[in-house]
């Protein structure tokens, strides 16, 4: 088991701490569906790293919809958001490490494409609200995570440089953001970037498969 020696930690939550990867691909199962199309094998990863409207402009010229972001956005918000205030739980483990990490007085933040609306309601219900410092979103920077800005926000309000943090990414765009950054950057397993699994070992400093590998 390698123990991580970081003062600050900073987690994705989609995919890393929260199993709610299937929540999104039914919302896309659904979406497209009633527009006729199916789900394309590379569709999820290609707006993981995005906000929610960078990720509908992307789905209307994919797709060549004449909707507007407002009104897709909305009908995402509407297919998710029962699944998260009510379903969605913690990935096995995430709970017990997110606690040794507080009785270590490790200073924990998130860093999420979600929106708050979707992971407020479910991190209450989960019961861990207020374990982080902060929460801090894609929105409230200028790129997505393929580069080093959400991270360096969520550092600078825990009051810690870099060097300082691990950065905990399922996916590989997070990771790769994040070293840019000089994160020390942990892969965590999900079978929804399993394709990239190969890539993500490569470029984090550490992969697990399981919160239990680690302390």
């Amino acid at each position: 088991m390698k123990t991580l020696t970081q003062p600050g930690m900073i987690f994705d939550l989609d995919g890393t701490l929260l199993d709610s990867m299937y929540v999104w691909n039914e919302v896309d199962e659904i979406f497209l569906r009633r527009r006729g199309y199916d789900v394309p094998a590379d569709y999820a990863q290609s707006i993981a790293h995005l906000s929610f409207s960078d990720a509908a402009r992307y789905t209307i010229a994919r797709f060549g919809l004449h909707e507007t972001v407002d009104t897709i956005m909305a009908e995402w918000h509407a297919l998710a958001v029962r699944a998260y205030r009510d379903d969605v739980p913690l990935k096995p483990g995430a709970c017990a490490f997110l606690e040794r990490q507080r009785q270590k007085s490790v200073r924990l933040a998130a860093a999420t494409s979600s929106e708050e609306a979707l992971f407020a309601p479910c991190l209450s219900r989960l019961g861990i609200a207020d374990w982080f410092e902060n929460v801090t979103t894609v929105r409230e920077v200028a790129r997505g995570k393929g580069f080093p800005d959400i991270y360096e926000l969520a550092a600078r309000r825990l009051g810690l440089p870099p060097a300082d943090c691990a950065v905990f990414e399922d996916i590989l765009k997070g990771v790769e953001g994040a070293k840019l950054g000089g994160f020390y950057t942990v892969g965590v397993f999900d079978p929804a970037s399993e394709a990239d699994r190969p890539a993500i070992e490569a470029a984090a400093d550490l992969y697990i498969t399981s919160w239990d590998d680690i302390d």
